[in-house]
This record gives C-alpha cells, structure tokens and sequence, in this order.
C-alpha cells in the first residue's frame, strides 16, 4: 500500500506531465482494492468486476485532476467505484437482489461453500446495504470514510451496517 505522500507524488506526476507510468503504479497498488469491493457487489462475477473496474479506473484517470485531496485517493475511488456501480445497475435496470450467484470451482470444502453462502447472503442484501456491509466488514473502511463514499450520515451507514448484519444473519441461518 502507498503512503499518502507517495499517492500525492503519484497524484502529482499524473495532473502535471501526464505521467501514464505513475497512474499505472496506482493502478497497480489499488487494483486489488477495488476487484474485491466489485466481487462482493456483484455476487462474484468476475467478468462483470473487471468491466466495472476498468471504466472505474478510466474514470479516475480522466477526472484525476478534480482530485482534491480533501480524502485518501483509496477513498475518492471507492466513490467512483460505487458511483460506477450503481450507474450499471441502473443502466441494466437491474434491482440488486438479482446478481447472479458466484461460481465455486468443483473442489468443495467447508471454507468455499462457507463463502459460496456469505456471498450469495451479500448478493440478496440491498444495494445501500450490501454497499456498507462490503466496505465495513470485507474492505475494513470506518464508518467515517464510508459516509463519504456513499455520501450519507454517518447515522445513516450505521443503520445500514445493522439492517445489512441482521439480513445476513437471517439468510445466512436459513441455510
């Protein structure tokens, strides 16, 4: 992960002299980052997730430049990612409890169908909640940063966080 200084300096060498090598080094040091948020918004869809993360990394490569530095980059394109996110389900008038289940390769063991469940309990939670349980618990961002990602109170994501638990919870004992 970058320090901050580093992001900056990357920041930097990008909105100054075009620099693509320094974007794709935070590229390279996010990427990780945002495939996860998408996997767990999208119910595991990998082809899905590298589309979203690519128009979310182009987006942010184009909009580099309204980057205040106000937050952490991580955070200014987790909004971007989520803001992409919920553009195509919008666009395919999608409602997010319809997000294909996840795939598990044939080997079954107790931990991948413990994860096939909490994914499949993830895709079947609203979009807000979904959105909030995914940044909480799965890409361990506070509460603070979350209410700028999703542009809510932060009273808001905490209610969210404890509907979203409790959804999971009843999904989760349903099986």
């Amino acid at each position: 992960m970058l320090t901050r200084v580093e992001e900056l300096r990357l920041i930097a060498q990008c909105v100054l002299a075009d620099d693509r090598d320094a974007f794709g080094r935070l590229v390279e040091a996010y990427q990780p980052r945002v495939r996860r948020f998408f996997l767990n918004l999208t119910g595991g869809d990998a082809m899905l997730t590298d589309d979203l993360a690519q128009e979310t990394f182009i987006k942010a490569y184009v909009n580099l430049r309204s980057f205040r530095g106000m937050a952490g980059f991580g955070t200014w394109l987790l909004r971007i990612a989520y803001n992409e996110f919920y553009s195509h389900t919008r666009k395919r008038q999608e409602l997010p409890e319809e997000v294909a289940s996840a795939v598990v390769p044939a080997d079954d063991t107790s931990a991948q169908e413990a994860a096939l469940t909490v994914q499949q309990a993830l895709a079947r939670l609203g979009h807000t909640e979904r959105t909030a349980v995914t940044l909480y618990y799965i890409e361990d961002q506070p509460i603070k940063k979350i209410a700028r990602i999703m542009q809510l109170p932060e009273n808001t994501v905490k209610s969210h966080l404890r509907r979203g638990k409790q959804h999971l919870a009843a999904l989760i004992g349903e099986r």
